[in-house]
């Protein structure tokens, strides 16, 4: 029979593990039980009903909303397509669908497929929307594409001009003209039409003309011509302080150009994707034809998120899916980063209580805040519980200079894989690509963007989910947009290690209630 000692030791040691196998945080390879698993709207990311966004067109009206008119597609579009429809917001949170305000045209029109374009307001109040006609039997030898135009008073109801304003000027490709972005320009007294034109010796340029009433235009010639791009897909000019910049797409990816001036010269900046790029040619729509908007204060970069290819997490995307906005910052070289809006912050305001448990290899727990070892060759990992449907989280990074870390989905009851959405030091990239944890080193990344890992020992990570659409952002510089099918359906959240030491501190989860 065991003496008084032995069994007061005893009981002592089975009351630490259990207080701390029961609190926020708890150490040891505990079970995380699953919790019950709902999909929610898409408030953050709107889709129609039955369709798709594509191309969108950023306006920001005189009573503060943000409008954003985009092409509307989907998956069974007939000789006709891509009409114009509208959504609205007061906060990039909750959205109004407006439906469809300008459809596209006959067969015989020059509009029987509508492309991008943008709304601007007169000096007298008047709406005016100018968009790409495209269709494919030539307009009689004039070429496939021309800029249109339409008014409204209401921004409703839309009156299209019977005729094209204008197509492509000699020496230009006359199937290639298209995505005017008209604007006021002050200092001028005139308004300026950025378009994306494709010039028989300098390749993919920005076009410009100049118009004093938007009825008469001036062909003002290429405004910026890098010589590296087939076309320049859906231009948009805007300042942040003293730095002008020129957003332009293609390869499936939205890049941006730096000037001092207004005028240019611009030269596009080191480094210059904000947002994720697919690996494989023609399907890897991250984030698309993204246009900005300078909203109660804040400047935006307005776009969509394409939606799933035909392999579910394979960071393939197709043309058209979600809207997708990030917040736009200037860094302190003059270069931009991104970041979640600040409205989310009001958006996710309750807190979600979670706790660690240790699933994998070497894991050290303290309170909200986890480290990780684990060896060349292997893995350390924690799961912190089923990933609720929308949510944030937050946390400090820190990780080897050559190390892969991030975080984790999988481990429920249901399916105990899990997948990474990886921070790789090694290759100085976010990645994506639906792989298992293990699998990381056999194969290479499908959805990428750049990041310099050496900048900082410490990363501020934060992650926002919205059902399968899951965003990461990193230091206010960088983010990946993912659909991630093995995030959601009841699967865990975890945070992982390959072959190195991480930790991930002070760690936060809030919800949208």
């Amino acid at each position: 029979m065991r003496n008084k000692k032995s069994l007061s030791a005893l009981l002592l040691v089975v009351i630490l593990f259990l207080t701390a196998c029961g609190s926020n945080g708890s150490n040891g390879n505990a079970v995380i039980e699953d919790e019950p698993y709902e999909a929610v709207d898409y408030n953050l990311y709107p889709i129609p009903e039955g369709g798709y966004v594509g191309d969108v067109m950023p306006f920001v009206t005189d009573d503060g909303q943000l409008e954003i008119y985009y092409l509307y597609d989907t998956d069974n579009n007939g000789q006709g397509y891509h009409p114009i429809y509208k959504y609205s917001t007061t906060d990039l949170c909750f959205y109004k669908d407006h439906g469809m305000v300008l459809n596209f045209g006959r067969g015989s029109d020059p509009d029987p497929a509508i492309g991008t374009g943008s709304v601007v307001q007169d000096r007298e109040g008047l709406y005016h929307l100018f968009y790409t006609g495209h269709n494919d039997n030539g307009n009689g030898g004039k070429g496939k594409e021309c800029v249109m135009h339409a008014t409204s008073t209401d921004r409703e109801n839309w009156v299209k001009d019977e005729q094209p304003v204008f197509f492509a000027p000699e020496g230009y490709s006359k199937d290639d003209f298209r995505d005017p972005e008209v604007f006021w320009v002050e200092r001028g007294q005139c308004y300026w039409l950025l378009i994306a034109a494709r010039e028989d010796t300098l390749g993919g340029v920005v076009a410009r003309y100049t118009s004093k009433d938007l009825n008469s235009w001036e062909f003002a010639g290429p405004f910026f011509s890098p010589m590296a791009q087939y076309m320049l897909e859906c231009p948009d000019l805007f300042n942040i302080g003293d730095t002008w910049y020129l957003t332009y797409s293609r390869d499936c990816v939205t890049y941006y150009a730096m000037s001092d001036s207004m005028d240019g010269p611009f030269v596009p900046a080191r480094d210059n994707i904000l947002d994720g790029k697919g690996l494989t040619d023609g399907n890897g729509f991250v984030f698309y034809a993204a246009k900005t908007a300078e909203f109660n204060g804040h400047n935006y970069l307005c776009g969509w998120h394409g939606r799933a290819g035909l392999t579910a997490d394979s960071g393939i995307y197709q043309w058209a899916g979600n809207v997708m906005n990030h917040e736009l910052v200037r860094l302190e070289d003059g270069r931009l980063g991104v970041k979640a809006p600040e409205t989310f912050n009001t958006y996710f305001a309750t807190d979600k209580p979670f706790k660690i448990a240790a699933r994998e290899g070497k894991v050290k727990i303290d309170g909200n805040s986890v480290s990780l070892s684990a060896k060349e060759g292997e893995y350390a990992l924690a799961d912190i519980g089923t990933r609720p449907a929308t949510m944030t989280l937050e946390a400090d990074v820190t990780l080897d200079q050559d190390g892969c870390a991030g975080f984790a989905f999988g481990g429920s009851a249901e399916d105990g894989t899990y997948t990474a959405l990886c921070l790789d030091a090694r290759s100085n990239e976010l990645h994506y690509e639906g792989y298992e944890i293990t699998d990381l080193l056999k194969y290479g990344p499908g959805a990428i963007t750049s990041f310099d890992f050496s900048q900082k020992d410490t990363h501020h990570v934060k992650l926002v989910c919205e059902n399968e659409i899951v965003v990461l952002y990193v230091d206010d510089v960088k983010c990946l947009t993912s659909r991630i099918g093995h995030s959601i359906n009841g699967a865990h959240i975890g945070f992982f290690s390959l072959g190195c030491n991480a930790s991930f501190s002070d760690i936060t989860m809030k919800i949208h209630e």
